[in-house]
């Protein structure tokens, strides 16, 4: 927590300093900041910018503290700590897990943009702050992982966090929008046999929330590409997008089915199961694109561009294609 603590001051001070190449004086003109939707415009007095980045630094301090406290519920709690050390652990979960730190680093890294953007910070310093702490708070959930016996710090993780908030970066100085954004899709599954449904209580969780974040057979890792941004003279709609996914099933151990008592036994047997990787194409919305000028709306449709929505999808694995009703 005390690293957080430094990574809050730090975020802070790079703020406070990106408002401070503006003068603040009350004598100034307010400062013109363009919001998203380009036909208007919104005024900020160099006290309300103050003032925001107040709030703004708050809201990280508050929201990163409350999910490391859901995240020690959820991953930590149950298991002993330890010196700290690291873990190559790049062989495990076919590499969704890995997925996932992008992922996760790419969705903080948006958030705390467009936190900044809307605070009153210029440009590219809200590029900045945003995608570096993206990258900031994933590492600060591999230090805990690093003084947990359970696992360690990750070269892998950590490098798949730079790779997240990297995406974002380059997209948003590039472009100055995401037209490829990395989003998450999952649901609860319930195994039929009992022993699979037994060992997915112990590795992934048993209740729904847990097994919504941990339980790698049941996630998928989408790139969702909005059509009209790179077709800008077509009649597609703004919305539109196609997504490539990736997923895997059979997982019920880290690298092997195979479970093991506190003596080292095998209490877990079923590498009968195969264990697959699953690509997947499908269409997609991009609900930032859909026009509103209600800000509920677009704070909803910016939380909902962080998930696929639910489509038909084609899907390729074990060698073979096949069509996917409808993929969540």
């Amino acid at each position: 927590m005390c690293i957080f603590c430094v990574l809050v001051t730090s975020l802070q001070i790079l703020a406070q300093d990106s408002v401070a190449t503006v003068p603040f004086k009350d004598t100034l003109p307010a400062i013109q900041i363009k919001t998203t939707d380009t036909s208007a415009q919104k005024t900020l007095t160099p006290q309300q910018v103050k003032q925001r980045v107040r709030i703004v630094t708050l809201a990280n301090i508050v929201g990163y503290s409350a999910v490391l406290v859901y995240l020690n519920e959820a991953w930590y709690k149950d298991y002993p700590r330890s010196s700290f050390h690291f873990f190559n652990d790049n062989g495990e979960w076919l590499q969704v897990d890995k997925v996932g730190h992008m992922f996760g680093a790419y969705i903080e890294s948006r958030a705390s943009y467009e936190l900044w953007k809307w605070a009153g910070v210029s440009r590219n310093k809200s590029i900045w702050l945003g995608g570096l702490s993206g990258v900031a708070y994933q590492s600060v959930i591999e230090i805990l992982d690093g003084f947990s016996s359970q696992w360690g710090f990750s070269w892998g993780d950590f490098s798949a966090n730079v790779l997240g908030s990297a995406i974002f970066i380059g997209q948003q100085f590039g472009w100055d929008d995401q037209r490829i954004k990395i989003k998450f899709s999952s649901h609860i599954t319930n195994y039929s046999d009992p022993q699979l449904e037994q060992r997915a209580d112990e590795i992934f969780g048993s209740s729904p929330a847990q097994r919504y974040i941990k339980d790698y057979n049941a996630q998928t890792y989408w790139a969702s590409a909005t059509l009209k941004s790179f077709l800008p003279k077509s009649k597609l709609p703004p919305w539109l997008a196609v997504a490539v996914g990736y997923g895997a099933d059979g997982m019920f151990g880290a690298t092997e089915n195979v479970g093991y008592d506190n003596e080292g036994n095998i209490n877990f047997d079923r590498r009968d199961i195969k264990r697959y990787r699953q690509w997947y194409l499908a269409p997609d919305i991009d609900f930032t694109k859909i026009k509103t000028n209600k800000k509920v709306l677009r704070f909803l449709f910016t939380v909902l561009s962080a998930f696929k929505f639910p489509t038909p999808a084609l899907e390729f694995s074990n060698g073979k294609f096949k069509v996917v009703a409808m993929h969540f």
